[in-house]
């Protein structure tokens, strides 16, 4: 999504920049910008430093190659609204690797700096990396003097994986590893105990219910809904989706006002088109198990005929399609065998 700044600086963001980042800055010691860098490393929670114009002209003013490296993510509140976009959670998971980061690796702390740069406090710095569009990661090497043409861009298709695509890029263009992604728990102590008093208080009476076979356990309604729901959360691939944060649809790059549901490549799945192909996919199984329970037991042979030939045709079509996506997105072919003697 491309952010465009506001129209009082809309005319002076390159003007700003240079005034902010003058080529003949007084070059400062390197020390004393690692040891302010520490410091500040050490006040956040998460070791990711707010950068801003005055603290970004203070790092480019240390002659390179400098002693560290410095992965920054560009962010705009004013789009955090563009569920497309997840900037919010883009931004959770890159505090997520820089925690991970500082918990794993102690001893380099100083040699790889995270920060996170807001578009309305900073347009200058936006406009001297030349970033229009979000989301956007950048890493600044140590030998980095000019960060707009020798700064490191991560991908766009990247950020489909969150915090792993982090760690993998900076493992792929540093020489440090980031280690394990230390995650927090989903259900947190008190939450835990809590759980375990009600399951304490309520279990003589789930027992009492259990023997006089008066539970919803003893449904068999409950057990088929519950099956059918195993089924399409395992075909669908909502497990995927809710590992990797995956949305539901995204902006097309080439368009930002049309939403892509399905989206082209081998390397990213959406959520959308995950739960289509896992409705399909559920239609089949449904309707295999209404042929071999249900279907045998109509007494009308013609009547059964003609449901086998709906469940025949409505599946052909289910498979069909999810082949032909199947053909579309990865590019490889799926076709019938017939015999040669045929």
């Amino acid at each position: 999504m491309a952010i465009s700044p506001t129209p009082i600086f809309a005319g002076f963001l390159v003007i700003a920049s240079l005034l902010l980042f003058p080529p003949q800055a007084t070059p400062l010691s390197s020390d004393s910008v690692v040891a302010e860098l520490s410091s500040r490393q050490s006040e956040s929670p998460t070791g990711v430093i707010h950068l801003t114009d005055a603290l970004l002209r203070r790092i480019l003013s240390v002659p390179t190659p400098r002693p560290f490296h410095s992965l920054i993510f560009f962010d705009a509140k004013q789009l955090h609204s563009k569920a497309e976009l997840s900037l919010p959670a883009l931004k959770s998971e890159f505090s997520l690797v820089s925690s991970s980061f500082q918990s794993n690796n102690p001893n380099q702390r100083s040699q790889l700096f995270f920060f996170e740069i807001e578009f309305e406090e900073s347009q200058a710095s936006f406009a001297l990396f030349g970033v229009n569009s979000l989301p956007h990661i950048r890493l600044i090497p140590p030998t980095a003097s000019d960060v707009k043409t020798e700064s490191i861009q991560m991908a766009a298709s990247d950020f489909s994986r969150m915090a792993e695509s982090m760690s993998e890029f900076i493992e792929s263009r540093t020489k440090f590893s980031v280690g394990p992604i230390n995650r927090p728990p989903i259900i947190s102590k008190k939450q835990i105990i809590f759980i375990i008093a009600v399951a304490l208080i309520w279990t003589p009476f789930f027992l009492k219910k259990l023997v006089s076979g008066n539970t919803i356990f003893h449904d068999k309604n409950v057990w088929m809904a519950g099956a059918i729901f195993v089924y399409f959360f395992s075909v669908s691939g909502a497990m995927f989706n809710i590992i990797r944060k995956m949305p539901m649809f995204m902006a097309d790059r080439q368009d930002p006002a049309k939403l892509v549901y399905f989206y082209h490549g081998s390397g990213m799945q959406l959520g959308a088109e995950g739960f289509a192909i896992g409705f399909l996919y559920t239609i089949v199984g449904c309707l295999l198990a209404f042929a071999t329970h249900v279907l045998v037991r109509v007494r009308n042979r013609t009547a059964q005929r003609l449901l086998m030939f709906f469940v025949l045709a409505v599946s052909f079509w289910a498979v069909r399609k999810v082949i032909l996506l199947d053909n579309w997105k990865t590019g490889y072919g799926i076709h019938g065998y017939w015999p040669s003697s045929w």
